[in-house]
C-alpha cells in the first residue's frame, strides 16, 4: 500500500526529542508575583478565596521576601490594605502609606528585587472606586491629579516600575509627565492598557476590599465582547509613554494576548488573575484535577500566546515546580 502521508510523530517520539523542538519555554524570570501589604502588626491573614494568599503586614513582608528570594523570583507586584480609607483615596499617595512604606522595606533589604506599584485609588477610596466621584459618576481627568501624586510618591519610595491600574483616559501621559517632572524620567511605566470589566476579579476584592459600594467599573473598564477596542486602548498607552503593556484577565483574553503582541512591540506583559486562580485551587483541593500539569499547561499557554511576563499568584508554585525538572 502507497500511503503519502507526513511523520510528525517522529519529532514526539522521547522526552528529549521533546524538549529539543519545544517552542515556548517558561522560566522564573517570567514570574511576576502579587503582594498584598496591610497596615498594622502581626497581621497574616489568608485570603479565604485564595488559598495559600496572605494580606501581610510590614513585620512579615521579610519572611514573605525571603521565600520570594530563595526561589529565584525577581519581581513583585504591590497591593496596599490601609487602615483607614476616604472620599479621595488619600492614603494611596501618602509618602508614608503601606505601599510606599513597603517598598522602602523590600528596597533596604533586598535591593535586586524589582518592586512594582499598583497604583490606583480603587483600595484606599471608602467608595471602592478608582477615581473621584461625583454624584454617580467616576471623574475621568480629576482623577489624574491624584493618580500622578501616588505614582511620585511610590517612585520616591524606590518603586522600580510603576503600574498604573485605573483605566482613566489619558493616565499614561498624565503620570509619564509627573514622573519627569519630579525627576524619575528613568521610572518605567507598566500600563494596564487592556484591563475588561471582568467578574474574574471576584476574590481580589476580598483580599483587597475594594468592591465599589454603589454601581460597577464597566463605565471605564473595558466590555468583555470588545476585540478592536484592546488595540485602540494599547496604542493610546504606547503613544502616551508605556513601556510595557498588560493584558487583563488573562486565560479567557489570550486572543487579544495575541492580538497586542502581532500589532505592538513593547513587552507584554498577561495578568493570571485572582479568579482564574481561585477556580484551580477550588479544583485541586476537591481532587478533581492534577494543579501542577494544569498550572503549567496554563502558563505555558500564555507564553505561548505571546507575553513576555506573567503576573500570578501561582508564582512560587510555579517556581518550585521548575527548579524540580
Amino acid at each position: 500500500m502507497d500511503l503519502q502521508f507526513t511523520r510528525h510523530r517522529r519529532l514526539r517520539q522521547s522526552a528529549n526529542m521533546r524538549a529539543l523542538v519545544r517552542e515556548n519555554h517558561l522560566t522564573i524570570d517570567d514570574f511576576i508575583y502579587p503582594i498584598f501589604v496591610a497596615e498594622g502588626e502581626d497581621v497574616k491573614k489568608e485570603i479565604t478565596s485564595m488559598p495559600g494568599i496572605y494580606n501581610l503586614s510590614l513585620d512579615h513582608l521579610e519572611e514573605e521576601m525571603n521565600e520570594v528570594v530563595a526561589l529565584g523570583i525577581k519581581s513583585v507586584l504591590l497591593f496596599g490594605i490601609p487602615l483607614e480609607k476616604d472620599e479621595c483615596g488619600g492614603q494611596a499617595y501618602h509618602d508614608h502609606g503601606i505601599v510606599q512604606e513597603a517598598t522602602r522595606l523590600i528596597k533596604a533589604k533586598f535591593p535586586e528585587i524589582i518592586v512594582i506599584a499598583d497604583t490606583c485609588l480603587c483600595e484606599y477610596t471608602s467608595h471602592g472606586h478608582c477615581g473621584l466621584i461625583e454624584g454617580d459618576q467616576v471623574l475621568n481627568d480629576a482623577s489624574l491629579e491624584l493618580l500622578v501624586q501616588t505614582a511620585v510618591s511610590q517612585a520616591k519610595a524606590g518603586a522600580d516600575i510603576i503600574a498604573p491600574s485605573n483605566m482613566m483616559d489619558g493616565f499614561v501621559v498624565a503620570i509619564r509627565a509627573g514622573l519627569d517632572e519630579a525627576g524619575f524620567e528613568n521610572v518605567p511605566i507598566m500600563s494596564y492598557a487592556v484591563k475588561y470589566a471582568s467578574a474574574f476579579y471576584g476574590p481580589f476584592r476580598d483580599a483587597a476590599d475594594s468592591t465599589p459600594q454603589f454601581g460597577d467599573r464597566k463605565a471605564y473598564q473595558m466590555d468583555p465582547a470588545n476585540r478592536m477596542e484592546a488595540l485602540r486602548e494599547a496604542e493610546s498607552d504606547l503613544m502616551e509613554g508605556a513601556d510595557f503593556l498588560i493584558v487583563k484577565p488573562g486565560m479567557p483574553y489570550l486572543d487579544i494576548v495575541r492580538d497586542v503582541k502581532n500589532n505592538f512591540n513593547l513587552p507584554l506583559v498577561i495578568y493570571n488573575v485572582s479568579g482564574e486562580y481561585s477556580m484551580v485551587k477550588a479544583a485541586a483541593q476537591n481532587g478533581w484535577i492534577d494543579e501542577k500539569r494544569i498550572v503549567m499547561e496554563m502558563l505555558t499557554g500564555m507564553k505561548r500566546a505571546g507575553c513576555d511576563l506573567i503576573i500570578t499568584y501561582h508564582a512560587k508554585d510555579a517556581a518550585r515546580w521548575l527548579k524540580e525538572q
